[in-house]
């Protein structure tokens, strides 16, 4: 009965083992993964803001205009109508 014992923890010792070095090559593929998409997503991002700065300097635009910029006209919808729509 003894023999039997042990030759079933043995058993089990490697079944553990075993699922616990599938679960820790799982978690290090995740990890690898996620490094190759955050290394792509980043050349990517870098990329895409050169691109806006070339091009925002090619064609002469300012990216402070239009509303909600630091711009923006601080007057009333009266003095608004009175300056602009009255005449």
């Amino acid at each position: 009965m003894n023999i039997i014992k042990l030759i079933l923890a043995a058993i089990g010792l490697i079944f553990v083992g075993m699922a616990l070095l599938w679960i820790l090559g799982f978690i290090s593929s995740i990890i690898w993964y996620l490094f190759w998409i955050g290394a792509i997503g980043a050349l990517a991002y870098g990329g895409y803001k050169v691109f806006r700065k070339i091009e925002d300097k090619a064609l002469g635009s300012d990216p402070y205009n239009g509303i909600g910029s630091g711009t923006d006209i601080k007057m009333s919808w009266d003095e608004y109508e009175r300056k602009y729509l009255q005449k």
